[in-house]
């Protein structure tokens, strides 16, 4: 297995509604002089593509009726509540905190939601850097969740294109010779987790790349693949 290079990508301005993300990311990426090569894995946080979109709304963070209004607007259903926590299910089927509203990084009085699509979202910034810079990229929009039987936080993959999400190992040997029955690796979550770790949680940088990934995992995905089906889900 090739050794894995993950770095961040530094030098993007502050995103704006109605920016074209590829622009920025593919300017950035030059700038620092590691331009994008094929094969690499862009790996942009959610809330770059929100403002992009235009995804941030106004919301009086002391007043917590409306915060609950606009979480459960957000929300395909809730499904646990404990004082200010709520636990909902989005309308793309991701269960986390208060339906992905975020607060942070983000001006008093606005809140930036979940793009609506972000696998759609992944595409568009695939395709806008494959024009500018002539390359085939995979792209993850990245987004920080809890998890429910560990503590802490960690970047997952909510949107996809260009790689797949999960790699389905089921009927492959160890190194034992035993068939494995049941594993399937999130490879789009790990992804997200290792550019993470060069973005930092307060760094301010919106972007990493993840370069050396194996060749046979680059292909049509979506995030859709990492949302376990509600009847195979033990705890709803």
């Amino acid at each position: 297995m090739p050794p894995l290079t993950v770095f961040p990508i530094e030098r993007v301005p502050e995103v704006r509604a109605g920016d074209v993300l590829a622009e920025l990311l593919v300017a950035a990426a030059r700038a620092q002089d590691t331009p994008f090569e094929p094969a690499d894995c862009v790996v942009v946080t959610q809330k770059v593509v929100s403002k992009a979109e235009g995804r941030v709304v106004p919301l009086d963070t002391s007043d917590p009726e409306a915060r609950r209004a606009l979480i459960e607007s957000e929300s395909a259903r809730v499904l646990r509540r404990r004082d200010e926590l709520v636990i909902s299910e989005t309308r793309h089927g991701f269960v986390c905190a208060n339906a992905g509203i975020d607060l942070s990084n983000i001006p008093d009085g606005q809140a930036a939601l979940l793009p609506i699509d972000p696998d759609r979202s992944a595409r568009r910034i695939r395709d806008g850097i494959r024009a500018l810079a002539g390359v085939d990229v995979a792209v993850i929009v990245s987004d920080t969740f809890g998890r429910a039987w560990r503590v802490g936080l960690t970047d997952v993959a909510i949107g996809v294109a260009g790689l797949a999400a999960v790699v389905d190992l089921r009927g492959q040997s160890d190194a034992h010779g035993r068939e494995l029955q049941v594993t399937e690796i999130a490879l789009a979550d790990e992804i997200a987790g290792a550019a993470e770790l060069v973005k930092g949680k307060a760094a301010q940088v919106p972007a990493a790349v993840v370069r050396g990934l194996d060749a046979g995992w680059f292909r049509e995905g979506s995030a859709r693949e990492l949302v376990r089906p509600p009847a195979e889900d033990l705890f709803r």
